[in-house]
């Protein structure tokens, strides 16, 4: 079982949780307080960070006769981070990028109800795409260039940046003051995070660093794994991908949204990743010299993983759905799955 430490986002009572108030009656009457009216087809969508609901309405708006209604977790983002996630994904669909962006209502798209704060989107269907099929893959390569071309023209001002410092160092910094790694690998996860920590900032990009001839940074989507994808069938209108889910868009390199969608063995990932880069270089330049960043990138990511289900223990869901985290077993995985990254860091990248 997992230490269960106060954090950022806990609730004023060791038993209470912010969401325990997030009743369906709750839902329902924030929805009201914009001026849309469900007809009583409500239901819950799978989310661990938010809490996401989709409703039927009674009369449709903009098309629409389903939403989908995201109540942002409390106090993990600032009102002005929320609004430049809206912002970007609305800058986005005006490109003609297939993005899921949210509803403005009162010329406002964050509401606020019951200590709550929402935000509205449009329902889109679709299955996860079939990353198997290379016609797919380059398919995404295209859109996921369109979403960088338009990613590239600004910077975020408020959103923070995937780097070694966000995504590592402050990370294990909680986990170790927290205790939540168990004792008898502390040591053993510690050298290893460390040992990883120099192999990734030998990357400039994944030190902050903007010198002039460096890798680029601009806006991302983030979090591109094929949950975040949604495929509309070629017979259907709107063939294609959809991008749903910009709540971790932030600053970093492009390849951030490439990597998750490989798997496999290296040849695999190989084809997998020439596929991709096929697409997207039919529409923007890829820096190959990113390619370096893949193992690094997806170190980050275990690591961050690890405290971001540390710090939600609070919420009742997390224990429930991550029962196994927190054992002597999942800290010695932890190194072990270290390990093995701080080897793959260390050999020829990628190549597509």
């Amino acid at each position: 079982m997992a230490p269960m430490h106060a954090h950022d986002d806990a609730a004023p009572g060791a038993d209470d949780h912010p969401y325990d108030r997030l009743t369906p009656d709750v839902v329902l009457d924030a929805l009201a307080s914009v001026g849309l009216w469900a007809d009583g087809r409500l239901s819950a969508l799978g989310s661990y960070e938010n809490r996401v609901y989709q409703a039927g309405l009674e009369t449709p708006v903009e098309g629409h006769a389903q939403v989908v209604v995201k109540f942002y977790r409390p106090h993990r983002w600032r009102d002005d981070q929320i609004l430049e996630e809206h912002a970007f994904a609305a800058e986005l669909a005006a490109a003609e990028v297939p993005v899921v962006a949210p509803l403005a209502f009162g010329g406002a798209t964050l509401h606020a109800f019951g200590g709550f704060r929402f935000a509205v989107c449009p329902r889109r269907g679709g299955r996860r795409p079939e990353l198997e099929d290379l016609d797919v893959l380059e398919w995404i390569g295209r859109f996921l260039a369109r979403l960088h071309t338009v990613g590239a023209a600004a910077p975020f001002a408020h959103r923070p940046a995937l780097d070694a410092n966000t995504f590592l160092r402050e990370p294990r910094q909680w986990l170790l003051e927290h205790e939540a790694i168990a004792p008898e690998v502390r040591a053993a996860w510690t050298r290893a995070c460390d040992e990883a920590l120099s192999l990734i900032e030998a990357h400039a990009v994944l030190r902050g660093d903007d010198g002039p001839g460096g890798i680029a940074r601009l806006r991302l989507h983030g979090d591109c794994h094929p949950g975040n994808i949604l495929w509309t069938p070629e017979d259907q209108p709107g063939a294609g991908p959809h991008f749903v889910d910009l709540d971790d868009a932030r600053t970093g390199p492009a390849v951030q949204d490439l990597w998750m969608l490989l798997s496999g063995e290296r040849a695999q990932r190989n084809r997998q990743l020439g596929a991709l880069l096929d697409g997207y270089e039919q529409v923007r330049d890829f820096d190959r010299r990113e390619l370096a960043l893949i193992e690094p990138l997806r170190t980050l990511r275990l690591i961050h993983y690890s405290a971001w289900i540390a710090r939600r223990w609070d919420d009742p869901s997390f224990p429930l759905n991550f029962p196994w985290f927190g054992s002597r077993d999942y800290w010695q995985g932890q190194v072990d799955m270290l390990t093995e990254q701080i080897e793959a860091m260390q050999e020829a990248p990628l190549v597509a």
